[in-house]
């Protein structure tokens, strides 16, 4: 089955909120409860519990979490730009600065598209908690690759 199916595994990049939160409800980004609250071109939206799922050993969130949260929006917003019957998107980079310690809650990430070229996309992330702190600020690099070139 190929990304361009319009498939339930792969929906169309015009597909529903409900249908991107089903491909996050699949694997890591299910495991730690990520949830969508707006995807589009432009910016995606998602919130992620801070619990024993997506906490390191003393206690505060994981900064693998933090990555996970911060590349599945990034993900989404691209492949949310592409025309999915020609192309796929594939994070080629992910880096963050984990700025801020927290222990409980819900943290909300915000990635807005930087720059969408023809064969790449950098999207900023910026994670805060509750109290609207900045936890985590992140930047990831999509490539975008014609389905016929993999």
């Amino acid at each position: 089955m190929t990304a361009s199916s319009g498939s339930p595994l792969y929906p169309s990049s015009r597909a529903t909120l409900a249908e991107y939160q089903a491909i996050v409800s699949r694997g890591l980004s299910g495991a730690l409860a990520i949830e969508l609250v707006e995807v589009s071109a432009e910016r995606v939206v998602a919130t992620m519990p801070v619990n024993e799922r997506t906490r390191q050993p003393f206690g505060v969130l994981h900064g693998g979490a933090s990555m996970t949260l911060a590349e599945t929006a990034a993900s989404l917003g691209a492949w949310s730009s592409i025309d999915s019957e020609r192309f796929a998107t594939f994070a080629l980079e992910l880096n963050a600065s984990h700025l801020r310690a927290t222990r409980e809650g819900v943290v909300r990430a915000v990635a807005t598209a930087v720059h969408c070229g023809r064969t790449t996309q950098v999207w900023a992330i910026e994670i805060r908690d509750d109290a609207q702190r900045l936890v985590c600020l992140a930047r990831c690099t999509m490539a975008v690759v014609a389905l016929d070139a993999r």
